[in-house]
């Protein structure tokens, strides 16, 4: 019929358009206990106070840790800065994460390459560093406080909040 818009045939499609006018953040780190769900939930939270339309999510490079919740030490420094994260889970990426999101932001630079070596030919997705949006610290990693105590993953949090509220002026500008 003339004049009528031409709807979705699929499930698919119907997401693709969705998505393809919405951002899609998502944040990698190694195994996605610590650093990525802790970027997802600073994310989240600044989006939300933005009132900001936009698809989050995290994931690991390795799936050693696909379905576990954050580390315990992760979910007590979000909680200590208002978010809670304990709901997250684990998992590991996967191909159509290309073109499901429009940003993927590795934590380090081991991420930043296995993520471009796994991305498919064509894919749509900006990879960078997540650090890459704060002035100043461009090219830096975000520390992986796994192996070091509470105050480590403190100091994490406050890097990807700080990065979140760059994002957010980035995708609001």
């Amino acid at each position: 019929m003339p004049g009528k818009p031409e709807l979705p045939r699929s499930h698919e499609e119907c997401f693709r358009r969705v998505s393809e006018a919405t951002p899609a953040i998502l944040f990698v780190c190694l195994g996605n206990i610590c650093r990525s769900p802790l970027a997802e939930g600073a994310f989240r939270h600044e989006a939300q106070l933005a009132g900001l339309e936009v698809e989050i999510d995290s994931a690991g490079t390795g799936g050693w840790h696909q379905g576990e919740p954050p580390d315990q030490r992760a979910r007590a420094a979000a909680k200590a800065g208002g978010v809670d994260i304990s709901n997250l889970r684990a998992r590991q990426v996967r191909l159509d994460d290309f073109d499901r999101f429009t940003h993927i932001f590795a934590m380090d630079e081991q991420n930043l390459a296995d993520l471009k070596a796994m991305a498919p030919a064509g894919s749509k997705a900006e990879i960078t560093l997540l650090l890459d949006l704060v002035s100043g610290r461009e090219g830096a990693s975000v520390s992986d406080p796994y192996y070091g105590g509470e105050e480590m993953f403190d100091y994490t949090w406050e890097d990807v909040s700080t990065a979140s509220r760059a994002l957010v002026e980035k995708l609001t500008a």
